[in-house]
């Protein structure tokens, strides 16, 4: 038993350091002039496609286990969700603050007229109240059913991450369709798990229909 909970450890460690080396080898190439002539694209661009993958890796994991049985551990599945959060408030905060220099006026305006931005922002403030609620603690105080229910809201913000993304590059689509046929192949996976968890319908009985009782009395 001990030793299965020493290789689970290593695993969520080393699985946790994997999980922050891009923001490693982006914060390297920024201190070492490795970036392009425009560095905050690169910043922006990468901590954004970093948050959209962690969206989806954390998305795979249910249909990893129903594909495998493979069981993992609820603090893998939180640590994904989490990173996501991370790399989003990496992004965000290179938009604020290198991009706008916390020009609130301008930064509102940018979210008004700029139909990608909004999409974008609208999918960061989806993940707070998930980032939140990841906690043991929350879970029990908001209960197991109405906790899911409000993570339910990674789909929307996953939608709309691939929607931010498909509208910012603009001409090279490419890999905004992957991602998005990779998102819907995720979602396509639990609506059929829906859909054969649901109960069958009931045909209903000759004394529950309509006029069943007055056509048995009208002889």
């Amino acid at each position: 038993m001990a030793s299965k909970k020493a290789v689970r450890r290593l695993v969520i460690t080393v699985i946790f350091f994997l999980c922050l080396a891009p923001a490693g080898v982006l914060l390297w190439e920024a201190l070492n002039d490795q970036l392009s002539a425009n560095p905050i694209s690169d910043i922006t661009n990468e901590t954004g496609i970093w948050t959209l993958r962690f969206l989806l890796i954390g998305l795979s994991l249910t249909p990893l286990r129903m594909l495998t049985g493979w069981t993992l551990p609820a603090q893998l599945r939180r640590m994904i969700g989490l990173f996501a959060f991370f790399y989003v408030c990496l992004h965000f905060t290179t938009f604020i603050w290198l991009d706008k220099f916390f020009d609130l006026d301008e930064m509102l305006r940018d979210v008004a007229k700029r139909k990608f931005i909004t999409v974008g922002f609208t999918s960061f403030v989806l993940l707070i109240p998930l980032a939140l609620t990841s906690t043991d603690w929350m879970m029990k105080k908001l209960g197991g059913k109405r906790w899911k229910r409000l993570h339910t809201l990674v789909y929307f913000a996953a939608t709309g991450g691939v929607i931010h993304y498909l509208w910012l590059v603009k001409a090279d689509t490419q890999r905004p369709i992957i991602y998005g046929t990779i998102l819907l192949a995720l979602l396509g996976v639990r609506l059929w798990k829906w859909l054969q968890q649901r109960p069958p319908r009931r045909a209903p009985s000759l004394t529950s229909a309509p006029g069943a009782l007055a056509d048995s009395s009208g002889g």
